[in-house]
């Protein structure tokens, strides 16, 4: 493993661990169990989420990131020692790895700062940043470095990375740190005040999943939802459908749609022609919400694709710089001495 490279998609809600040899080796939930008590982390990944909302007030579960970002340093650099643990194996103690993460685009120099220490602190030998509209471009196929205009929409939990890229940059780039979780909280807030029930978090990303939709071609159906009555305190239970969860998550999408828009208005006219012709490409987790290509295309009046494996693009384009020789697209952090 000696100079071996590991691909790390930081999600706000997923974290994807790749290699160049293996592919996707981890796929987790970004999340968290902490004891304060012991000041010890008890869990990380999918059994960090299962206990979500259920902890005793000693313990806490949390996601450490919030809108692509580090929200808590200590626990985002103990989340990634576990996950780079995994990676490596027994391996981890005779070299340290290289690591490449994926930043949303137009983050601070103080936010790339925390990522590039939490790296090192979890243990990475180097550490190479990659812009997430570029690592979404190359995992869904798109041609980056010709000289032609294409357009991609990556749509995470924390952030919507809206850019067209040409020749092996980015022309114009808008990040939005409205996505998936504020997708979520529509829904929450939607129940209390329509139903007068209290669900959680993960409730309505179940939700969400299950009969989510964004165009009203692509109803799906009706899921009982269970929670707490507001006015009585009791438990309930009632019927949502399909056009409920599009009623509340009618804010969150035309903020999408509308930052769609801005970038389209901001981009060269020559550029916006070869995006006419190619269509926009929707990438994320949340290009797997029903009917919204329907949605973004009715509103922009352009051809829109959802890509082949929208959850796994950007760590498909990390695995993919990994295997070119060219890595003109990755931005250099300072060593581990």
């Amino acid at each position: 493993m000696t100079g071996s490279y590991i691909g790390i998609d930081l999600g706000t809600a997923n974290t994807l661990v790749c290699t160049k040899r293996d592919g996707i080796i981890i796929r987790e939930p970004s999340y968290v169990t902490y004891d304060m008590r012991t000041n010890r982390v008890l869990s990380v990944g999918s059994k960090a989420k299962t206990m979500f909302g259920k902890t005793p007030p000693s313990v806490t579960s949390m996601r450490p990131l919030r809108d692509g970002v580090i929200a808590d340093f200590e626990l985002t650099s103990e989340m990634l020692k576990v996950f780079i643990r995994n990676a490596m194996g027994n391996s981890i103690f005779i070299s340290r790895p290289n690591l490449i993460i994926c930043i949303p685009y137009g983050v601070t120099d103080v936010e790339k700062k925390a990522v590039e220490e939490a790296a090192l602190e979890a243990g990475a030998k180097s550490v190479w940043l990659i812009e997430e509209p570029i690592a979404a471009a190359i995992g869904a196929g798109l041609p980056i470095n010709a000289a032609c205009g294409c357009m991609v929409v990556d749509i995470g939990g924390g952030t919507t990375e809206v850019a067209v890229i040409s020749l092996g940059g980015i022309a114009k780039s808008v990040s939005l740190r409205t996505a998936g979780d504020k997708c979520t909280e529509a829904i929450v807030s939607y129940i209390r005040k329509k139903f007068n029930v209290m669900i959680g978090d993960s409730t309505a990303e179940d939700i969400k999943i299950a009969i989510g939709s964004a165009h009203s071609s692509s109803d799906i159906g009706v899921a009982e939802v269970r929670g707490r009555n507001v006015l009585t305190g009791l438990p309930a239970a009632m019927n949502v459908y399909s056009s409920d969860i599009r009623e509340a998550l009618e804010e969150p999408l035309n903020a999408i749609v509308d930052v769609i828009k801005t970038t389209l208005e901001a981009t060269p006219p020559e550029l916006c022609a070869d995006i006419y012709d190619n269509g926009i490409m929707l990438t994320g987790g949340g290009a797997m919400l029903c009917g919204i290509d329907t949605l973004i295309s009715e509103k922009t009046h352009l051809q829109v694709y959802i890509s082949k494996s929208p959850l796994d693009c950007v760590a498909n384009g990390i695995i993919k710089v990994m295997e070119s020789k060219d890595k003109g697209v990755l931005i250099p952090c300072a060593k581990h001495n």
